[in-house]
């Protein structure tokens, strides 16, 4: 047997590691997180020094069950979870639990930490053990703790006087406020006007563009000219005074050096990533921990890159010698500066002094790896190898000239031009300007300008006005939410993919093309929690406690008081909103108009199943008429013309030859189709609006041979099937279910049978919102839609699985 045990978190990681440690050492994996907060109130009991009750993770008590089990014939216990906050609290967690189950039996227990995959690496982290850093377990437990707080408190206040269902964290909340209140900001902007003029001119039968910048001998303004009288009235004066040519009056020559990027943390991974591979932060960081955990190449198992969750622009001397190297190599010695070059962190929380993300070793070329790699991960192998290796290099340098020219004394131009003269690191790593502010010198570093000396004359071809309107703020794309993230300091970059993920999972945000879109939903959350907990989503106040965390993991400060400070005043607030009406929570509903036909007002709200329009008030003598709004459409933007048209539904379609009327409306899962007492969804291209009766006569076809496929057995006049699921046979006869015993057969069942199984069923009291039984009902219907798509033939578009929270008889709210 193994005399040493090491837990590592993945199975990946672990296989990769036992091939460096050889016969003495077993490798096993915790799989994660071994234990969590126990998901019921007073798991942290605030009234006992913050006292947090754990208990383990169900999925992961197999793995941890193996660990005890092979922890009996080891002399020694490694930890080797990731070297970071997280990782050190996993290697807690699992002395913890093995302590109180008499696992341990006074071992020794040992934390060996690594910041990269290497035989090396791993074999001298086994060599120089330390303790567990208390310190960094106790800002994980502090973090964990606030989360919970906020998330156990907020989320039943937003269920009571919002919406059932929704929830409020302590670090996703002002990541919503930024994203609602861009859209604010956008939806208040007012576009102005403006016009430029620009001249085309010629010397020697070189063209060249050229902006006014003095009109009337005063500097031009954006807001100089505002419209076409105006700019045509001054375009006339230039061409009046240039009498078709313009003047050189000053030439400015300069050399301008452009510096490489620092090598990449977390954050500027992502960023970029985004940017130019077009990966979201959590594809970004799957494949950077595949590319850190190992892969196979050519026989040997080798992680690619450093650990990837870093704040940190550090690289070590080894590496940076290979770097070096390397740029010799591959780009000769004018690539390389005289010494190397050392980065600095600008983040003042910056986390604990790891390196940046690099290549583990710099002589695989990204080249020599694609063949070895998926195509995720080549590429962002690729983007890390770059800009590694271009941080190391010399800059790039352009020779730059601002010419000045007259029209006439009272009317000035300039024209800039640059021409790049030594490619330096962008020979390795070619950057594309991403800030607005950048574009215009992207744009002219490759703009060439005719041979110009002062006092020289050239033709004046052509003199356009241009209109333009100003833009607003733009959205946020992962990327500059990410930066803004970082800057704000709000979450650490380990999490940002988590947060993104969360508001969207949550559909309090939308990803439209590139950019986030505040759902109603989203709106009215961040707007309850600016109204009502503007301290916990002020930014500033988030940056505040991300830095008191940073000073627990480094030992200037208790974590206790910090909890004590935030839970007081924090308590305080929640307990004083409990008495808000629902009406004073939320704004009121937005009225759009009036109903052309019944003279009733028409407004937009959210309600218990999501946002809606409604004709009429709960005081009419007449029942107010309701429709859900589509997808796209939101309570603050709807018009009236479009609220009319959602009553326009249901829309009668016809009949079945069985005289079944057939109908489509839209309900709380989205469009359907109803005949009888039966209903089918529409598909994703279907419109309720225009579906005629023909298609919907298909998708009933469709259900119906989906059923068809899916039944066992029938007892025909009962309405009785038994159905094969995905998960099991099970009886029901359209609205109850019941699953089988695993003593009977399906097809030995009788209808009396089936009819008992059912009642009984009904009978048993349900927990939650929704049991096993339910949660598996879902999955069933799922896989009948599977069959249905086999047994018709037709070729169907996978659907995107929407991502939602199974809800249990106790739910946790999520931080």
């Amino acid at each position: 047997m193994s005399k040493n045990l090491v837990i590592v978190e993945s199975p990946a990681k672990a296989k990769t590691i036992k091939k460096y440690l050889g016969a003495d050492y077993e490798v096993l994996a915790s799989y994660g997180h071994v234990r969590d907060l126990v998901p019921k109130d007073g798991a942290v009991d605030t009234a006992h020094g913050f006292e947090m009750k754990y208990q383990l993770i169900e999925k992961n008590e197999k793995h941890v069950r193996a660990i005890v089990s092979a922890l009996k014939t080891a002399d020694n216990l490694f930890l080797a979870t990731d070297p970071d906050r997280e990782g050190e609290a996993i290697s807690w967690h699992l002395v913890q639990h093995l302590k109180e189950k008499g696992a341990l039996k006074n071992k020794p227990v040992r934390r060996v930490v690594f910041h990269e995959i290497t035989k090396s690496a791993v074999n001298e982290a086994i060599a120089n053990p330390r303790e567990v850093a208390t310190d960094l377990v106790n800002a994980q437990q502090a973090r964990r703790a606030l989360d919970y707080l906020v998330g156990f408190n907020l989320s039943p206040l937003l269920w009571r006087k919002v919406s059932p269902g929704l929830s409020a964290g302590r670090v996703q909340s002002p990541a919503l406020r930024l994203i609602c209140e861009r859209e604010e900001e956008i939806k208040k902007f007012v576009a102005q006007e403006y016009w430029t003029i620009e001249a085309r001119a010629q010397k020697e039968s070189q063209g060249f563009a050229a902006r006014l910048i003095e009109l009337d001998g005063a500097k031009l303004e954006q807001f100089t000219l505002t419209d076409a009288g105006g700019s045509e009235a001054a375009r006339a004066r230039i061409l009046d005074a240039a009498r078709g040519e313009l003047m050189v009056k000053s030439v400015d020559k300069k050399q301008r050096r452009r510096f490489p990027s620092p090598p990449f943390t977390t954050s500027t991974l992502q960023q970029e990533a985004n940017r130019k591979l077009g990966f979201t932060s959590s594809r970004t960081m799957r494949a950077a921990q595949q590319l850190y955990e190992g892969v196979d190449i050519g026989g040997e198992t080798v992680g690619l890159i450093s650990y990837m969750r870093t704040d940190s622009v550090s690289l070590a001397n080894e590496a940076v010698n290979e770097i070096r190297h390397v740029i010799g190599q591959q780009f000769g010695a004018k690539g390389l500066p005289d010494a190397p070059r050392y980065y600095k962190a600008k983040s003042k929380n910056a986390q604990e002094a790891h390196e940046a993300v690099r290549p583990t070793s710099a002589a695989r070329l990204p080249q020599q790896m694609a063949r070895f790699l998926s195509p995720d991960q080549a590429r962002l192998y690729e983007l890390i190898w770059k800009r590694a290796i271009a941080c190391q290099m010399v800059p790039a340098v352009f020779d730059t000239v601002a010419v000045e020219l007259r029209a006439g004394q009272p009317h000035a131009f300039r024209a800039n031009g640059s021409v790049l003269v030594d490619a330096g690191f962008l020979a390795a790593y070619n950057i594309k300007a991403d800030d607005p502010a950048d574009k215009d010198e992207e744009d002219e570093d490759d703009k060439r300008l005719p041979p110009l000396a002062e006092g020289d004359r050239v033709k004046l071809l052509e003199l356009s006005a241009d209109q333009h309107f100003t833009e607003p703020p733009p959205r946020y794309t992962e990327a500059s939410l990410v930066k803004t993230l970082e800057e704000y300091d709000i979450g650490r970059p380990s999490t940002y993919a988590s947060i993104i993920s969360t508001l969207q999972g949550r559909e309090y945000v939308r990803l439209e093309g590139k950019t986030f879109i505040p759902t109603d939903v989203g709106m009215i959350v961040n707007r309850f929690l600016t109204d009502h907990f503007a301290r916990y989503v002020d930014y500033d106040f988030t940056a505040n406690l991300e830095g008191e965390l940073d000073e627990i993991s480094r030992g200037e400060r208790d974590w206790v008081p910090v909890l004590e400070s935030f839970w007081g005043d924090f308590k305080k607030r929640v307990d004083e909103k409990q008495e808000l009406s629902r009406k004073e929570s939320v704004a009121d509903a937005r009225v759009i108009g009036t109903d052309p036909v019944s003279g009733k007002p028409v407004t937009a709200r959210l309600g218990r199943y999501g946002p809606f329009v409604q004709i009429g008030t709960k005081d009419d003598e007449d029942k107010p008429r309701f429709a859900s709004l589509r997808a796209n459409q939101r309570i603050d933007t709807i018009t009236l013309e479009q609220a009319m048209d959602l009553f326009k539904l249901p829309r009668k379609l016809g009949a079945l030859p069985n005289g079944d009327e057939v109908e489509v409306n839209i309900g709380r899962f989205g469009p359907y189709v109803r005949h009888g007492k039966s209903f089918v969804s529409l598909k994703k291209d279907d419109d309720p609006f225009t579906v005629e009766l023909p298609r919907a006569i298909e998708l009933i076809e469709q259900k119906a041979a989906a059923l068809a496929a899916a039944t066992i057995k029938d007892f025909p006049g009962t309405g009785i099937r038994i159905i094969k699921g995905r998960f099991g046979a099970y009886i029901t006869d359209g609205e109850r279910r019941a699953n089988i015993p695993r003593t009977r057969e399906p097809e030995s069942l009788s209808a009396l049978d089936c009819e008992f199984f059912l009642n009984e069923a009904a009978q048993k009291p349900k927990t939650g919102a929704k049991g096993k039984a339910g949660k598996a009902a879902a999955k069933d219907k799922k896989a009948t839609k599977t069959v249905a798509k086999k047994a018709t033939g037709k070729a169907a578009k996978k659907a995107t699985a929407k991502s939602t929270r199974k809800p249990t008889s106790k739910k946790k709210p999520e931080a």
